[in-house]
């Protein structure tokens, strides 16, 4: 599917990826458009191919990255605070701030989303990377954007209830904290390695990309959707 998808320009790259059926919120695909990928992505930043960054982590496929929105969009409106876990690179964090920030003339809905990563390295790439562009500039000056340095495994409760939560790295279980921070109601998307204690059938090894829900009665219900591959949410590398 890469070879499809593969654009010459960010904007031809969205728009083969929505052509293909792998986008289809028009809100997704315009905050997507709107962040130049080439600002985060070392190399090929214009392929539907996860790309490495350094540090043993990537910067997903980019596809995958439409789906994360896709799955969280109903909780990711003007006003929204979203937690962002294993910001990475920061291009998602960017693309959900872009879903979450109010553009319109007489707009006063201001959301924040906060990027957590444990390698300080990383943080400093994200803050760089979104410091290319003016848009970027903006949302970090306004604290639209924060990026820190956190256990990603423990979330980042100074900032909770989240409306959503998007975890960036496979979870060896479904952490009991990033639950407790969404919002009821809210939405987390998250992968987590097979094994990991969410499901009492066996689908083969692997990880798989979990949604849970958080009901406005704050009862949880948790959904399997697909299998993925992510680096995991660990320390940091020796």
């Amino acid at each position: 599917m890469a070879w499809r998808c593969t654009g010459a320009t960010n904007k031809e790259l969205i728009e083969n990826l929505s052509k293909e059926g792998l986008i289809n919120n028009e809100r997704v695909k315009r905050a997507m458009i709107a962040v130049d990928r080439s600002h985060y992505a070392p190399s090929r930043p214009y392929s539907d191919s996860p790309q490495p960054i350094g540090h043993s982590a990537t910067i997903s496929a980019p596809h995958m990255h439409g789906h994360a929105c896709e799955y969280l969009i109903d909780h990711l409106r003007p006003g929204s605070h979203v937690l962002d876990i294993g910001s990475g690179s920061g291009y998602l964090t960017h693309v959900l701030a872009n879903l979450v920030t109010d553009t319109s003339p007489n707009g006063n809905a201001k959301g924040q989303v906060i990027g957590v990563d444990h390698i300080q390295e990383l943080v400093d790439l994200a803050h760089a990377n979104m410091s290319k562009s003016q848009e970027g500039r903006k949302l970090l000056e306004t604290e639209c954007v924060k990026f820190i340095k956190a256990d990603g495994r423990r979330g980042w409760p100074e900032g909770a209830p989240y409306d959503a939560i998007h975890v960036g790295a496979a979870a060896a279980e479904l952490h009991p904290l990033l639950v407790e921070q969404l919002r009821a109601p809210g939405r987390m998307f998250i992968p987590v390695s097979s094994g990991g204690g969410l499901s009492n059938t066996v689908l083969g090894d692997g990880q798989y990309i979990w949604v849970v829900d958080k009901k406005p009665d704050g009862s949880i219900h948790k959904e399997k959707v697909f299998a993925v591959s992510y680096v995991p949410l660990t320390d940091p590398p020796k």
